[in-house]
């Protein structure tokens, strides 16, 4: 039995934390807002996942010593772009407890994958990157999820495997950091995109497409970035690619879909109701793909899609009649 922090309260941290305390582990969530400790502290309810009982060795507070004090380690899972403020706020309560990243995306600001932004912020922390095609409305039903858990420390990793694993959760290991992050983060742009596709009319020849050339531009700004190109073809790639890409469940192919119907982005993020990490990371791949001159198209055009008006069948024409290419 373990004493489990975690920080953030949306879907999927409620579902780690569903999973955990159903593995006999104390769970403390932190929560930025009091209503919403309220709710899992007295109703035993998420307002993210509705259909779901919490266990009771759950509770959640809005402060972060009471969430961090004698834990065993930290599962960080908030959006992205509040990871480096967040780490600030609660770092002065961190000892030695490993913090394992359950984020997907990167820092809009600086470019920088999550990892480096708890680095600078907690220089001797450990760090571990937790991610795969994992929906949090499943894992919080305990309907059966693979995953994989990178860091550069075999000890955390044999730890962490143990701790997570389950008949309903097979946890694989890897030490390619950066490949788990970049494929968790950029496969919501291709996700994003996929939605788009849908409000469209497209086959499923054309899903089929963009799936496999997503997956070609992520591996090489992934590659450009220090990651290792076998790792896009695992659980944190091509896993997460296709669940996302496919899924209802998924609010960045959702987002797509509003955006595709003629939505505005405000409009988007208000009906969707939770984080679009897929809208702050489509701005951070089309600077990194201009920044290091790597051919992404599909990015690309997507970002012209959210921020110069360009319709979606235009930009499916655009996609279609490019250059010829070898593959």
């Amino acid at each position: 039995m373990k004493n489990v922090a975690i920080i953030g309260s949306g879907s999927w941290g409620v579902a780690l934390a569903i999973h955990l305390a159903n593995l006999g582990n104390n769970v403390k969530i932190w929560s930025f807002m009091q209503e919403e400790a309220d709710l899992i502290n007295k109703e035993k309810k998420c307002k993210f996942l509705p259909e779901v009982k919490l266990p009771k060795n759950i509770e959640c507070m809005t402060d972060y010593k009471s969430v961090i004090e004698n834990s065993d380690f930290i599962l960080h899972v908030t959006p992205s772009k509040f990871v480096r403020n967040i780490v600030k706020e609660y770092k002065q309560y961190v000892t030695n407890q490993p913090i394992i990243i359950c984020t997907k995306g990167m820092e809009k600001e600086t470019l920088k994958t999550l990892d480096e932004v708890i680095i600078e912020e907690i220089p001797n922390a450990k760090i571990a990157v937790l991610s795969g095609p994992s929906h949090a409305e499943e894992v919080s039903r305990a309907i059966p999820t693979a995953m994989v858990i990178a860091s550069e420390h075999n000890d955390l990793l044999t730890k962490m495997q143990d701790i997570f694993m389950s008949p309903t959760m097979r946890v694989y290991t890897s030490h390619d950091i950066k490949g788990v992050e970049i494929g968790g983060a950029l496969k919501n742009i291709i996700a994003f995109c996929s939605g788009i596709a849908n409000s469209i009319g497209v086959g499923d020849n054309a899903y089929a497409a963009l799936i496999t050339r997503g997956l070609v531009e992520i591996a090489r700004l992934g590659v450009e970035l220090g990651a290792e190109k076998e790792t896009f073809y695992g659980l944190s790639g091509l896993g997460d690619l296709i669940v996302t890409c496919l899924s209802e469940h998924s609010r960045n192919r959702k987002a797509g879909k509003l955006i595709g119907q003629g939505k505005t982005l405000e409009e988007t993020k208000k009906e969707v109701g939770m984080t679009i990490e897929s809208i702050d990371n489509i701005e951070v791949a089309y600077e990194l793909c201009n920044k290091y001159n790597i051919e992404m198209p599909i990015v690309e055009i997507v970002y012209k899609i959210l921020y110069e008006n360009l319709k979606p069948d235009k930009a499916l024409n655009l996609l279609m009649t490019r250059d010829k290419k070898m593959e």
